[in-house]
């Protein structure tokens, strides 16, 4: 009897252990399957389609293959290296013609043969308005586009080849299973008065913003705060999180939110946490989350980082 006994003993104890791996098994595969209803899941589908598409687009980052930043007065261009700034040499001539920068004005004067246009006409002379004016002027030779851009006080071209090798390899972006859980409730607690804060950017220039409140929000009981500045219809929210640098991009990520309602209520959802341009190149010129905005938190929705991240 006290065989049986023991061997019945062992039994049991083989098979709880199993029953415990299996279940451990069956939550780690949870963890990688979607979570929440039917209807969200598909909405978050499509939300990270269309963002997919819009990247792809003559508009898009994964098209950016040149910075210049321009000096006062003359900035001839070209693919020959004796210009100021160098066009690739199997997309441009020897040289387009020359950009002058002059109190914050640039104008370029195209050499008589070169066929640049703008808005589908030709281009000899013209004043070109920069990415912070209601019309920004591009410029198209053959595949390139190409136009000013102002970051602080520092005036750049910013070159584009909607025929670029990114655009055509790009295969999409990781990001973490889409989890209904990270749809979070918000309260939109106002500043008073309003605070000033310093956002820096990757290329070292800073610009200052007024917030005028910061959103309170919980996970798992712990209170956290995120100061978000306004963009249009909307709040933008720049922050990092102990994701960063490890499953998702070094420098932060970007997520927008609804103003708030009456009741000061904002939905964060992180599920549409995503990177900024200069996950996917060099040449954009991304601002980074502001000190306040570095949370205690694995926040495990959104895009992770694509390819090594750059930077």
């Amino acid at each position: 009897m006290k065989v049986k006994s023991f061997i019945w003993k062992k039994i049991f104890l083989f098979a709880g252990i199993f029953c415990i791996l299996v279940l451990y098994d069956g939550c780690k595969k949870n963890e990688n399957e979607p979570n929440g209803s039917q209807a969200y899941i598909a909405s978050i589908e499509k939300w990270h389609k269309e963002r997919i598409e819009n990247l792809k687009k003559e508009g898009g980052w994964l098209n950016l293959i040149g910075l210049y930043w321009l000096k006062n007065g003359e900035n001839k261009i070209g693919s020959d290296s004796d210009n100021d700034i160098i066009f690739p040499a199997d997309k441009a001539p020897n040289h387009i013609g020359t950009i002058v920068l002059s109190d914050s004005i640039a104008k370029i004067m195209v050499k008589p043969g070169v066929s640049v246009t703008c808005n589908g006409k030709p281009v000899t002379e013209m004043r070109l308005f920069n990415d912070g004016d209601e019309n920004p002027t591009v410029l198209v030779l053959g595949s390139l586009r190409w136009f000013v851009i102002k970051r602080d006080d520092k005036y750049g071209i910013r070159l584009r080849d909607v025929d670029a090798p990114l655009v055509q390899d790009f295969k999409g972006i990781d990001t973490f299973p889409i989890n209904e859980d990270w749809k979070i409730n918000a309260k939109f607690k106002p500043y008073s008065p309003p605070k000033i804060i310093t956002i820096p950017s990757i290329i070292g220039t800073t610009e200052e913003d007024t917030v005028r409140g910061f959103l309170l929000f919980n996970v798992k009981g712990v209170a956290y705060k995120l100061d978000p500045v306004e963009e249009g219809n909307q709040l933008f929210i720049i922050f990092a999180d102990e994701t960063s640098g490890e499953e998702t991009y070094g420098a932060g990520r970007f997520l927008y939110a609804d103003k708030p309602d009456s009741s000061g209520n904002v939905i964060l959802d992180f599920n549409k946490a995503y990177n900024p341009p200069c996950a996917f190149t060099p040449y954009a010129t991304c601002p980074l989350p502001p000190k306040q905005n570095y949370l205690h938190l694995k926040i495990t929705a959104g895009e992770k980082k694509y390819g090594d991240g750059h930077h």
